[in-house]
């Protein structure tokens, strides 16, 4: 699958890793719908891309708008391609932190419905487009890349939910690549590392080199582009299916 026409939907399209997917996508001759919340700055990218991007309002948690959004990216672009799943959230505390205060479930709960089930309604109204393509190269029909995070294999205290469902997400992976063989659609997943995204908004300069002094090589935070380039990468290697890719520079969280 290459860059040049292909029709990508990205959730969490407006910002960090979502949007330097479709900077990357709009860059490369392909078409991106953008996939965000109404307050996100989702209308503003696609004006500034033009009309090979479009923004469409969702909250993936929320079943009738994730196939509402889905269904209106696929009539607008006539096809999906792609589907790279960027949102999320990433609360964080303590099970029961040292006042003795227990983490509120309803956040477990919400962080689970965003991260893991919405990822998978998505997906699977993204793929009932995909299965209508004609097959490409060696059969394909689409790709499908979800964001996990290195917090699924070795996640910190305070990461429960956070780590909880993007555990998920990497268990997922192999599941869904065996579902959709049938259709000629590979499915991926990438676990970022430590990534320079609207989610360390909060984070001071001291606290951004302490994170950029984990890393292995290179010693800095990783970019959107970075995991741009990943997803074009899995994009044009169909070899690559039902795994795995950290991008981390080798970082190992004790």
């Amino acid at each position: 699958m290459e860059v040049k026409d292909t029709v990508a939907l990205v959730t969490g399209g407006a910002s960090g890793l979502g949007e330097g997917v479709v900077r990357m996508i709009a860059g490369g001759g392909g078409r991106a719908a953008i996939l965000d919340l109404a307050d996100s700055r989702g209308v503003a990218i696609a004006r500034e891309l033009g009309d090979d991007t479009a923004f469409f309002e969702v909250d993936v948690s929320e079943g009738q708008q994730v196939e509402r959004a889905v269904d209106a990216a696929a009539e607008r672009f006539g096809r999906l391609d792609l589907l790279v799943n960027c949102a999320g959230v990433c609360p964080a505390g303590r099970t029961l932190d040292r006042r003795g205060e227990m983490f509120p479930l309803e956040t477990f709960r919400r962080t689970i419905e965003i991260n893991l089930i919405g990822l998978y309604d998505v997906v699977r109204h993204g793929v009932r487009h995909m299965a209508r393509n004609e097959p490409g190269e060696d059969g394909e029909r689409g790709l499908v890349v979800n964001t996990a995070s290195i917090a699924g294999i070795e996640g910190q205290s305070g990461q429960t939910a956070y780590a909880a469902s993007k555990g998920g997400i990497i268990a997922l992976t192999l599941p869904l690549a065996r579902d959709l063989a049938i259709w000629g659609i590979r499915v991926m997943a990438i676990a970022p590392g430590i990534m320079d995204t609207p989610m360390l908004a909060g984070f001071d300069e001291h606290q951004r080199e302490a994170m950029a002094a984990l890393q292995l090589f290179p010693k800095r935070l990783g970019r959107p582009e970075d995991f741009a380039r990943l997803v074009r990468s899995l994009m044009e290697n169909r070899m690559l299916n039902g795994g795995l890719v950290r991008l981390d520079a080798a970082t190992r969280i004790a």
